[in-house]
């Protein structure tokens, strides 16, 4: 599929800000499932770009406005192919045995051990042997599973949680975003000893109405023995395939920030941010603010 996304964020300060030092993660990945064609970032007041790669391989630009400013804005623009789900590799059956003997977990330690928001704890592993009742199958399957216990046994539900809530937070109260559900899931499989890692994008909801507000997305992928990462989806409950676009992937939100920094000044007065996940030249309705992560 080919698939255009344009991403606004816009600061207003109280008045004004100066030394604003920035760091973003908007570039999508490219790799087996997607490719990046272009890529524009564009900031107000002009600035610099520069950028580099960071541990998890993500694409980071970064620029610092020196100059007094009342309002910056920031706009990634991005043209992204993506490979239909049936012409990707199958994820390959591995026993969960068989994972604990790979060689390839031991590189993994990160990735199934607490992170920030996804602190380990008795209450993540006892969910976990919850939606695994019936026992162990492949670790696909596993993952699937929890998944999809996710999905089932909590509530979408948006402002019910907030940026900093953490995985056990949002265990408790059985509710939040798609940050809470990756973060949930993530616990989930690595209380089980499954490597998961958080991702950070975009989702096309092919069948979104008029005004409907759109945001970035955030999912989880597992690691499967000679295979590698696979993608699952608990918010939707469903392997991630074409209509997702990757940008970047951490231990979980702190890695990921799509935009992070700091700068002198008046206080922020406002904050919105604007997605647009289109096909290039189909209709465009009018575009509704949205949150940084649904």
């Amino acid at each position: 599929m080919h698939l255009r996304v344009i991403h606004r964020t816009t600061f207003n300060y109280a008045g004004p800000a100066h030394d604003s030092f920035n760091e973003v993660r908007l570039k999508p990945v490219s790799d087996a499932t997607q490719q990046c064609r272009k890529f524009q970032l564009k900031v107000t007041p002009g600035a610099s770009l520069s950028e580099y790669d960071d541990f998890y391989g993500n694409t980071v630009d970064y620029f610092d406005v020196a100059e007094p400013h009342t309002q910056l804005v920031i706009e990634a623009t991005s043209l992204v192919d993506t490979v239909p789900l049936p012409e990707r590799p199958p994820v390959p059956v591995v026993a969960t045995a068989e994972l604990e003997r790979s060689s390839e977990r031991e590189m993994l330690a990160e990735f199934y051990n607490s992170s920030h928001y996804v602190p380990l704890g008795v209450e993540l592993w006892r969910e976990a042997q919850d939606a695994l009742a019936e026992g162990r199958s492949d670790v696909w399957s596993d993952v699937r599973r929890l998944g999809s216990h996710i999905f089932k046994t909590f509530t979408y539900k948006p402002r019910s949680t907030g940026v900093n809530t953490r995985a056990p937070e949002a265990l408790a109260l059985r509710t939040g975003v798609c940050q809470d559900f990756a973060h949930v899931h993530l616990g989930l499989c690595r209380s089980v000893g499954i490597p998961a890692r958080y991702v950070s994008g975009y989702f096309f909801n092919t069948t979104r109405r008029a005004r409907e507000p759109e945001a970035s997305h955030a999912w989880i992928e597992a690691y499967i023995p000679g295979y590698g990462w696979a993608a699952y989806d608990p918010t939707h409950d469903r392997v991630a395939d074409d209509r997702y676009i990757k940008l970047a992937v951490g231990r979980d939100y702190t890695d990921i920030r799509p935009v992070n920094g700091t700068y002198r000044g008046a206080p922020t007065r406002s904050l919105k941010v604007s997605v647009s996940v289109r096909i290039p030249g189909a209709p465009v309705s009018a575009e509704t603010p949205s949150s940084a992560h649904p």
